[in-house]
């Protein structure tokens, strides 16, 4: 069997996230690594594109309360989008404190080895928009309709790097 690398596979926001997902902070723009020499040179970031589609990427944190191991419980996810996605409003849990439920649409997971020291298969999670979830998110403890509560191989996500593959 043969899969090339940088093949994406079709999700549902249900097979990764099953029990939501938390965006924290703000839509930012993925922008190019600038070394420090480049820098002193004058050359500027500029905002990455999908080799695929050629659409700006866009990174957003959500939180993933079904993470079974600390390191997937932050979770970044790139925005595929020619114009900066706007997330849904945000909820104020406690004074100063907000949290944006949201769902993804048109997400893809594409495998890859992570890790420094201990190496790991992990995904980087891909998505074409942002939406308010379909319904609210479940209180704690409780599942969506539908959902197993257990682990699937795409629940296991990459942190927050975007560093190439070995």
């Amino acid at each position: 069997m043969t899969i090339e690398r940088g093949t994406r596979f079709d999700v549902e926001f249900d097979q990764v996230f099953p029990q939501g997902a938390l965006m924290q902070g703000e839509v930012i723009p993925d922008m190019e690594f600038v070394s420090n020499e480049d820098a002193a040179r004058g050359k500027k970031a500029n905002q990455r594109k999908d080799e695929h589609t050629g659409l700006l990427r866009w990174k957003v944190l959500v939180s993933d309360p079904s993470a079974e191991k600390e390191r997937d419980a932050s979770v970044t996810v790139v925005v595929l989008s020619e114009v900066q996605p706007v997330p849904p409003e945000s909820v104020q849990v406690v004074p100063g404190l907000s949290v944006r439920p949201v769902e993804f649409t048109g997400m893809t997971v594409e495998p890859r080895v992570m890790g420094d020291k201990f190496k790991y298969l992990g995904y980087t999670v891909r998505a074409r928009d942002i939406t308010a979830p379909r319904q609210a998110a479940a209180p704690s403890g409780a599942q969506k309709p539908g959902a197993t509560g257990k682990s699937t191989a795409a629940s296991e996500k990459p942190a927050a790097d975007e560093k190439p593959a070995a």
